[in-house]
């Protein structure tokens, strides 16, 4: 499902994660997140309000955009996520924005995101191919 490209450009790029409830859409963009071995996503949650009322109020449901500007290549990433406020995931992400905002600021804990779809939003022949 996800291949090379598709974790490279997580790994490198900025996401936009889209959640919805209640028929109001939210889209905010976040750059504490990383791909596991196992190819699921991780979010450090250190300003993710909406986004956690949302998960909450439609079963876990999130999308994923992430995309190169200058090459033109982007996926859309559809999953469920779960929030967690312990382990290894929220103390990596504790100790990185604590470390960046000279501990101004925390993560209060992580999404972890399972993908059931990737779609490409690469233009082109394969723009919304299903991965």
């Amino acid at each position: 499902m996800m291949n090379e490209h598709v974790v490279n450009l997580l790994k490198t790029g900025m996401w936009d994660l889209a959640t919805c409830a209640n028929g109001e859409p939210n889209v905010v963009p976040v750059a504490f997140k990383d791909v596991t071995p196992d190819g699921k996503l991780v979010v450090g949650d250190v300003f993710l309000d909406t986004t956690l009322k949302n998960i909450s109020a439609n079963n876990g449901k999130i999308a994923i955009s992430v995309y190169d500007a200058q090459k033109l290549e982007g996926y859309q990433v559809k999953g469920t996520a779960q929030y967690v406020t312990e382990g290894d995931v929220v103390a990596a992400f504790k100790a990185m924005v604590e470390k960046m905002f000279n501990g101004a600021a925390t993560a209060k804990g992580a999404l972890i995101i399972t993908p059931e779809k990737v779609i490409v939003t690469t233009p082109g022949a394969n723009n919304k191919k299903e991965l």
